[in-house]
């Protein structure tokens, strides 16, 4: 899809459903409540795609949580990454001495999360632990820092929930493989 331009990029066949999203939602919010139970942990989202799921995430949480939020780009209006990660908009609170979890709509290449993780413990948080809603099948990272994981996917692209095409399908409820335009077209006329 590298030279496909984002407009003929559509939602596909369902990856994962919006009752499977909640489901899992639920379990990790338990997790994290009995994991991190008599603190007050600190959600660090990466914007933009982890919005929709940090927020269900924190209601799945019975404990009183902190957000705050960190952007950084290295997809630009592209569906593969640059290689370059920039933040393009940084946390607003000190995060010394803070139980941090980073929640990541999706751990793709590890660029990202890699560079995330370097940047806030540099930052002397208590704990950092990484919770991420979608990991790739073929990912490169160490399964060590991943502590909270929703899913495992393919090396498909994919929309919904947060995630998006250049800045399309976020608001879907659920998780679709992206397709062609001509691709969903051939499909529907079968």
């Amino acid at each position: 899809m590298g030279s496909t331009s984002p407009e003929s990029l559509v939602p596909g066949r369902v990856l994962i459903s919006e009752g499977e999203l909640a489901t899992r939602v639920a379990e990790l919010g338990a997790s994290i409540t009995a994991d991190y139970a008599g603190r007050a942990p600190l959600l660090v989202g990466v914007l933009k795609g982890a919005f929709m799921f940090m927020s269900d995430l924190a209601r799945a949480v019975d404990l009183p949580v902190e957000f705050d939020f960190m952007a950084v780009s290295s997809y630009g209006h592209s569906t593969r990454s640059s290689g370059v990660v920039r933040i393009v908009k940084d946390l607003d609170l000190d995060l010394a001495d803070r139980d941090v979890i980073l929640v990541e709509d999706i751990v793709d290449s590890g660029l990202t999360l890699n560079y995330l993780r370097r940047n806030l413990l540099a930052r002397n948080p208590a704990s950092l632990e990484v919770c991420a809603l979608l990991v790739r099948e073929d990912h490169s990272i160490d399964e060590a820092i991943l502590r909270y994981e929703g899913f495992r996917i393919p090396g498909e692209f994919v929309v919904g929930y947060g995630l998006d095409v250049d800045q399309r399908y976020r608001n879907l409820p659920d998780i679709r493989v992206v397709e062609t335009a001509s691709g969903a077209e051939a499909a529907e006329a079968s």
